[in-house]
């Protein structure tokens, strides 16, 4: 019993969860909160509410507040899609976020915020300082997503309008994340936080976060591409087929084939699917025929449904 458990919810798993939601919130939590830069999705709306607040309003706190009901949809909308490793992921980076900023009770003292190196680069490096956010926290989400779990937020809402009102996944994000960005610029600027920059320019910065740090999420995930065409040859097809399109809502195709070593007839499922699926994919396949044969390869351009253009 312990065997399998451990195998279903590996330890290495959660291990780099950590690591990765601790990256994040560095990113965020020391990087860019202070600078007024925001990330989109749940992140940058919560240092909205932060800023909105006058700083009363912990940033990793709001975060969590936010994605627990996000959860909470993605469950009863999505089913168990949104598992254990989501709510593990936006869980440990909330307060990753809180505590290297020093919001903690009784961790006061550990606020990197502060350091006179993060000082410096915002008042005499503000541009290297945004980077160094981009890279933490592009890094970070995608340590997260290589080892399965996901950061909740705008994912589970670009999931939700994907079956309900058939968004593509990619679109549904980039839309929450530009009206988020969008809010943030205009709470700085009518709470005037910002007297060294405009609120305008800050919003260009975060424009550019944005596209710095989804580059980063797909090179750490594995390189400069961002899908992978998978040939699955088993005996219970129809199973992983099954599963394949409904769970994962994503098309396959039978290809007819001829084993020469046993000569036996049989069809080979083909399928492409993201970068953050194939981890889900080779489970699910592992789950049902562990005896399975699964090849899978880079693909450098789909044009279709459920994938974004390369830019």
């Amino acid at each position: 019993m312990g065997k399998k458990l451990l195998k279903k919810y590996p330890v290495v798993d959660y291990f780099f969860i950590t690591i990765g939601s601790a990256l994040m919130a560095l990113g965020i939590g020391v990087f860019l909160v202070d600078a007024r830069v925001v990330p989109g999705g749940a992140s940058g709306l919560a240092m909205a509410i932060h800023y909105l607040s006058g700083g009363s309003l912990q940033v990793g706190m709001v975060i969590w507040l936010i994605n627990v009901p996000l959860y909470i949809w993605g469950l009863k909308e999505l089913g168990k899609s949104f598992g254990v490793r989501t709510f593990v992921g936006f869980t440990l980076s909330s307060f990753f976020i809180d505590f290297f900023r020093g919001d903690i009770p009784g961790f006061a003292s550990i606020n990197l915020a502060e350091t006179a190196a993060v000082k410096d680069l915002l008042q005499n490096d503000f541009l290297f300082l945004i980077l160094i956010g981009a890279v933490l926290l592009g890094v970070g989400i995608g340590i997260i997503f290589k080892f399965n779990g996901t950061t909740a937020g705008s994912d589970i809402v670009a999931a939700i309008m994907q079956k309900r009102f058939g968004f593509k996944p990619g679109q549904a994000i980039m839309l929450i994340d530009f009206f988020v960005i969008a809010l943030a610029g205009f709470i700085i600027d009518i709470k005037d936080l910002s007297p060294d920059r405009p609120a305008l320019t800050l919003t260009f910065y975060a424009v550019f976060l944005l596209f710095v740090s989804s580059r980063l999420i797909d090179m750490v995930i594995d390189g400069f591409d961002y899908a992978r065409m998978a040939f699955i040859i088993s005996d219970k097809n129809k199973e992983i087929a099954e599963t394949l399109t409904k769970n994962m809502t994503r098309g396959a195709t039978a290809l007819k084939s001829r084993g020469l070593y046993k000569n036996i007839e049989r069809d080979v499922i083909f399928t492409v699917v993201t970068l953050k699926e194939v981890g889900k994919l080779t489970s699910m396949v592992k789950e049902i025929d562990p005896d399975a044969f699964v090849i899978i390869n880079n693909v450098h351009e789909v044009l279709g449904k459920g994938f974004r253009r390369r830019i």
